[in-house]
C-alpha cells in the first residue's frame, strides 16, 4: 500500500529536503552513453538487452552526449581515440558521470607494457567515478558499476555555494593537448 494507493486527504504533510528529492530524481533516471571501444562493448550490449533489462532500475541509454549524465567507457582506448572521450565528455551536461568499463580502458590490459599507442588508462584524460574490473567485465558487474554510481547520486549535495561549485568544476574541466602531449611523451612516441 503506498502513498498514492491510500488516497491523500486534506491534512497530509511531506517533509523533505531539495537535495533528496532533486538526487533521487536523477538517480531514477540515469541516461548513459556508451563509447565501446573493443569486447567489452559487448556485454555493454549485452546488459542492455531483455535479459536484465535495465530500465527497471531508470537507466535508459542515449547516443547523444548532449542528453547523457554518464558515459561508460568500454575498451581500449588509443592516444588517438583519448581526443575523442574528451570532447565528448566535454559535451555533457553538468553533473556527469564516467563508469570505466575493464581492464582495457581502466589500466590498458593486456596492452599497456608494448601497446606505444594505448593510454594507459582513461582516467589520465578524465575524471573517473567507478571503475569496473574484468577482461571483459560480466554485465552483473556492469549493473553492479551502474549502482554504485546511482549511490553516488544519492550522496551528492545540490546546494553549494557558488565557489565551491566552480572548484568542483575546475577539478573536472579536461585539457585535451596537453594530455595528449603528456602520454605521447610518456610512450616515447
Amino acid at each position: 500500500m503506498g502513498l498514492l494507493d491510500a488516497g491523500i486527504t486534506q491534512h497530509n504533510v511531506l517533509i523533505t529536503s531539495v537535495d533528496n528529492v532533486l538526487n533521487w530524481a536523477r538517480l531514477s533516471s540515469l541516461w548513459p552513453m556508451g563509447f565501446g571501444l573493443a569486447c567489452c562493448a559487448i556485454e555493454m550490449m549485452a546488459t542492455n538487452a531483455s535479459n536484465y533489462d535495465l530500465e527497471r532500475f531508470g537507466i535508459f541509454p542515449r547516443s547523444s552526449p548532449r542528453q547523457s549524465d554518464l558515459m561508460i567507457v568500454a575498451g581500449t582506448v588509443t592516444m588517438k581515440m583519448a581526443e575523442r572521450v574528451i570532447r565528448l565528455y566535454e559535451q555533457m551536461p553538468e553533473p556527469r558521470y564516467v563508469l570505466s568499463m575493464g581492464s582495457c580502458s581502466n589500466c590498458g590490459g593486456p596492452y599497456w607494457e608494448h601497446g606505444y599507442h594505448v593510454l594507459k588508462g582513461v582516467d589520465r584524460v578524465i575524471p573517473v567515478d567507478v571503475f569496473v574490473p574484468g577482461c571483459p567485465p560480466r554485465p552483473e558487474s556492469l549493473i553492479g558499476g551502474l549502482m554504485k554510481v546511482q549511490e553516488l547520486i544519492r550522496m551528492e549535495q545540490i546546494g553549494l555555494s557558488r565557489a565551491d561549485a566552480l572548484k568542483k568544476l575546475a577539478e573536472k574541466s579536461v585539457d585535451p593537448q596537453f594530455v595528449i602531449e603528456r602520454e605521447r611523451k610518456a610512450a616515447g612516441a
